[in-house]
């Protein structure tokens, strides 16, 4: 095992790999969108989501680093093949999720320089796969995570700050809500820790080698770190986004964060919207493709010994997806659902590994994790079910 002071980089990188996934094109259309639909009220989904996802992060990423094994062979000890259908739930959410982040990078690019959308989904591709391509992978995701998360995060502040949002009622409704939609936060932890992203962070630094006790302490304040990065970013594109819908400004159903930007600070402001849009969907379709195949290389030994060209290839295929069904928008937002249905059952299993010996040893997890584990798996479970009765009342 590394020691976790030597390897500290790591837990920075680890945090900005799993808060660029979770920050991607969905994550962004979702806040603007549901912040139109919920106006101030929104804080409180942020506030709710902010709970829940410390509670499932910091329980996926302790129990995974103390038994110092990959998600589905947790599950495989927990259950017999429950490590394949671990791995077949998140590699169909993922697939929905990184088509959409194909999607995004397209969109972002198509508002940046003017090219069309498909363009920018190919040429976003071939970023995304060289990065895979060079000598030392991990150490270059690390690195472009953390970049292109600080300017996200710098530049949708200013927008924040010259849209003018009602500050004073946007805290009195985080605490205190008109309005309160279950479906909406279902969709948004989906799109934070749904999935998954809430083991993207986790795996990268078993990668690296860093597990065991020893490691947890910092383990955990990586777990942290990661979920605080993107709130701090939902919570600034929220009051940005309040900015401009409390002023009764009707966003554009084809690419409503978009109106947000162009609002506030015109031409300039759609095109900076743009490089966010890019940069959120880029890091979101690195870090899918590198944890989705994280999965697939503990349950097939071929996907194992050739894992990048299996990451490259599963960057293509979202985007030959992407090319033939469009509607990026839509796919935007049904990502984060996607996800936030798949939530309940990663976390139930992860729980159920931290009291079995032949998984933990001699490690005892902490009882309040444990409850406030059970407790998210509780909730989503319920708003999973919420949501579906929803969805099928529409037929």
């Amino acid at each position: 095992m590394k020691t976790a002071t030597k390897y500290s980089g790591a837990f920075l990188g680890a945090a900005f790999l799993m808060a660029t996934s979770a920050i991607g094109p969905g994550f962004i259309t979702q806040t603007t969108k549901f912040t139109d639909q919920l106006q101030a009220a929104f804080g409180f989904v942020i506030l709710i989501s902010l709970l829940l996802d410390i509670g499932v992060q910091l329980n996926i990423w302790r129990i995974i680093g103390v038994t110092k094994l990959y998600a589905p062979d947790i599950a495989n000890k927990v259950f017999p093949g429950a490590g394949m259908l671990l791995t077949v739930l998140i590699t169909i959410g993922s697939l929905a999720f990184n088509i959409a982040n194909v999607a995004g990078a397209g969109l972002g690019l198509h508002v940046l320089t003017g090219c069309s959308v498909t363009a920018g989904a190919i040429i976003s591709c071939a970023i995304a796969m060289f990065i895979f391509w060079v000598k030392e992978a991990g150490k270059a995701m690390d690195r472009f995570a953390k970049i292109l998360g600080f300017i996200m995060i710098g530049l949708t502040l200013y927008i924040a700050f010259q849209s003018h949002p009602p500050l004073a009622d946007a805290l009195q409704q985080t605490i205190l809500p008109k309005q309160i939609n279950e479906t909406i936060i279902l969709t948004v932890v989906g799109g934070t820790v749904g999935g998954y992203i809430s083991f993207s962070g986790i795996h990268r630094l078993l990668d690296a080698g860093i597990s065991g006790e020893p490691a947890l302490p910092k383990i955990s304040s990586s777990s942290v770190t990661g979920i605080i990065i993107a709130s701090v970013m939902r919570c600034i594109l929220f009051l940005a986004a309040l900015g401009v819908v409390s002023h009764h400004v009707q966003l554009d159903a084809s690419n409503p964060a978009a109106t947000i930007f162009q609002t506030v600070a015109g031409n300039w402001g759609y095109r900076l919207f743009g490089l966010i849009f890019w940069s959120a969907a880029i890091t979101s379709v690195v870090g899918s493709a590198f944890t989705t195949v994280s999965f697939l290389k503990t349950v097939n030994t071929y996907a194992a010994q050739n894992s990048k060209w299996y990451i490259i290839g599963f960057i293509l295929l979202s985007t030959i997806i992407f090319i033939v069904v469009g509607k990026p928008v839509s796919l935007l937002v049904f990502g984060g659902a996607v996800n936030g249905l798949i939530l309940p059952v990663a976390l139930s299993i992860i729980l159920l590994a931290a009291y079995k010996k032949n998984i933990t040893t001699t490690y005892r997890h902490p009882l309040w994790m444990s409850i406030a584990g059970w407790l998210v798996v509780l909730a989503m479970t319920w708003m999973s079910i919420k949501a579906v009765i929803d969805f099928m009342k529409q037929f």
